[in-house]
């Protein structure tokens, strides 16, 4: 093969010397002509060569090879039959070789283009159509009008005249098309192969019009294009063509299809001066055409893909629920100021699900997650919509208040249960009611997950419930009189809390940071804690830190953070002079304030080495007069009606 391509090089830069630059111009014309067709034998020999030893798109470079042939016969038949006649017969035998080799190049390209743009858009083809157009009416606006005058004679004789220009048209718009659909960088085969089809049919229409005004001569520079088209189409055979070229027929660049488009124009501008027939302003006017339908279809095209696109931006892929984004825009628009809307916010985080996955496979867990979503967005039909946040979360919002025990609220959570051999998933939630529990988006899917892992870790055997018993438990080694305190402080806070109207997953928030509101003792030296008089400012200073320690303690288990905020904050004062972060009023959260009261009553109600114990009168006495000042009073006043009404309450101290 190597040995081929160098002869062929070498002979068609022989000729091309000869023919082009003059050089070796008195060689004989029989010498000229024998190279002439050897190249374009030797050519047409390595196409079928190709076809010999390829398999794909045989049938595409069956047809090229075949084209090659005939052209090479019918060059071969003129010089051995008309070279020395000064007006051969036309037409002749070689005039129906000619077009029949034309036909059938137009037919291999479009093979080979068919085998290539599967799936390619219409504004991609309309791409290529204007290109094509274009170069057929700039072909035929400069040789066609001449051709069209000079065809005299018979019908036959007028039909072939014509045929020949009318084939370079057909040729020029395939070879536009073709690269168009191929984004104009088609790569090196693509390129060589329209460039052969591309010199063969400029160099046919040259040699066309030329004949027509009487300017062809047997030395012109036309007789090249003809083997030099050939030599290229055997370097397109056989040029290894990249897979890339199949899945990058994308959109074609804008700036090719624009430059066709001012070329259509200007030949329809040409045509208002001067003749160039009626073919050269109908392949002008198509491409215009072509242009207007690109631009009709890229604007269908950019709203399709802007619809699907926030669609697609708002829906889950897997399963075909509104996603995060689409739940945050709807609580946005909720909780927008002036909005009148109340709604009911569920979040729930799957349980058992990783369990799932690991023995089941992802793929199935992709199934379980899209039939689970069904199941969820069909319970709340007509009162709420469905969401998937990611992974195995869920979201419903329901359009009106409600509680755990609500019929619709139940549904929802029977409808994330599924139990088979060897699995059994359900769901933990967390329910906030809205705008009353939460003013922004991000604040009510903060709370909605707080409240969901303390739904989780409430559960028997859950790890948020082991590590809270674990606290408990260290608690009592170091500090085993905490014990009853801490008990005490959870009992009183839970009461309040219902006096209060809140709600389960608030009342259990209270309840555990009441039992571990000192777990943050542990770090504290025991020098301190059991010293037997009052505290200088310095151990004051290390005594304060339990509150922060706390909170970072409880931060670490994720299902115990909403408990480490009330700890930190159980020691702030109503009046904003407590610890650590001396907040003040309404600021304080409200789980801390009862925290704060309890948490006061208790101590005040034991013995300290410091301070004798006060009785239930004189505690409440003082917690009275701190109303207002170190307590919240709404919390006082619910802490003494509890003390009053009795709530069934049993305190461990008298």
């Amino acid at each position: 093969m190597r040995l081929a391509f160098g002869l062929l090089g070498l002979g068609l830069a022989v000729y091309l010397l000869r023919t082009v630059a003059g050089v070796w111009a008195g060689v004989p014309a029989a010498t000229a002509d024998g190279l002439y067709s050897a190249i374009e034998f030797l050519a047409t020999a390595m196409v079928w060569w190709r076809v010999a030893a390829r398999r794909e798109d045989r049938a595409a470079w069956s047809t090229l090879a075949i084209f090659a042939t005939l052209w090479s016969v019918g060059d071969l038949g003129w010089t051995l039959s008309f070279a020395g006649q000064a007006m051969p017969p036309s037409p002749n035998w070689t005039d129906g070789v000619y077009v029949t080799a034309y036909a059938l190049a137009s037919v291999g390209m479009a093979l080979l283009l068919r085998s290539r743009v599967h799936g390619i858009r219409a504004s991609v083809w309309l791409d290529g159509l204007i290109g094509g157009c274009a170069l057929a009416a700039l072909c035929a606006a400069g040789f066609l009008a001449p051709v069209l005058n000079s065809a005299t004679g018979s019908s036959t004789a007028v039909a072939v005249t014509l045929a020949y220009p009318v084939l370079d048209v057909v040729l020029l718009c395939l070879v536009g098309v073709a690269f168009g659909v191929g984004d104009w960088r088609p790569g090196l085969p693509w390129m060589a192969l329209g460039l052969s089809m591309a010199v063969c049919a400029v160099g046919d229409a040259v040699y066309s019009w030329e004949q027509a005004v009487g300017g062809y001569s047997a030395v012109s520079w036309v007789n090249s294009t003809w083997p030099t088209a050939l030599a290229v189409l055997a370097a397109a055979a056989w040029l290894p063509e990249s897979r890339r070229l199949r899945t990058r027929l994308v959109d074609g660049v804008f700036a090719v299809p624009a430059m066709f488009a001012a070329i259509s124009l200007g030949v329809l501008v040409w045509s208002q001066f001067h003749q160039v027939g009626g073919l050269a302003v109908v392949a002008a006017a198509s491409s215009l055409v072509a242009v207007g339908l690109r631009a009709w279809l890229t604007h269908r095209e950019n709203v399709t893909l802007l619809a699907q696109s926030r669609q697609e931006a708002l829906e889950d892929g897997l399963t075909g629920l509104p996603n995060r984004r689409r739940l945050m825009l709807e609580l946005a628009r909720m909780l927008h100021p002036g909005t009148d809307e109340r709604a009911t916010l569920v979040f729930f985080d799957l349980d058992g699900f990783k369990g799932y996955n690991d023995n089941f496979g992802h793929g199935a867990g992709d199934t379980l997650l899209t039939r689970l979503a069904g199941a969820l967005a069909e319970s709340v039909a007509g009162v709420g919509t469905a969401y998937r946040l990611g992974g195995d979360e869920f979201c419903v919002v329901f359009d009106h208040e409600l509680t755990r025990e609500d019929a619709a609220v139940v549904r929802a959570v029977e409808a994330l249960v599924e139990i088979g051999e060897g699995f059994s998933i359900s769901s933990s939630y967390g329910l906030v009611s809205l705008p009353a529990e939460a003013p922004t988006p991000s604040a009510a899917l903060q709370l909605a997950d707080e409240r969901m892992y303390g739904h989780k870790s409430s559960r028997r055997g859950s790890p948020g419930s082991q590590g809270r018993d674990l606290l408990m438990q260290i608690l009592r080694e170091r500090e085993p009189e905490l014990e009853e305190h801490v008990d005490d402080v959870s009992l009183l806070a839970l009461a309040v809390g219902r006096r209060l109207g809140l709600d389960v997953e608030a009342l259990d928030e209270i309840a555990r940071a009441a039992e571990l509101h000192d777990v943050g003792k542990i770090a504290i030296p025991e020098v301190i804690l059991r010293k037997p008089g009052p505290l200088d400012d310095a151990e004051w200073q290390v005594m304060r830190q339990h509150t922060i320690i706390g909170e970072r303690i409880l931060a670490a288990a994720p299902s115990l953070r909403p408990v480490g905020r009330l700890v930190r904050a159980s020691h702030e004062r109503w009046d904003g002079d407590g610890y650590p972060d001396r907040l003040a009023g309404e600021r304080i959260p409200l789980g801390a304030r009862i925290i704060a009261v309890c948490d006061a009553f208790d101590a005040m109600r034991q013995a300290r080495p410091y301070a004798p114990s006060m009785s239930e009168t004189e505690a409440l006495a003082e917690l009275r007069r701190c109303s207002g000042t170190q307590f919240d009073p709404g919390v006082v006043d619910a802490f003494v009606a509890v003390l009053c009404d009795g709530a069934g309450i049993t305190l461990r101290v008298a």
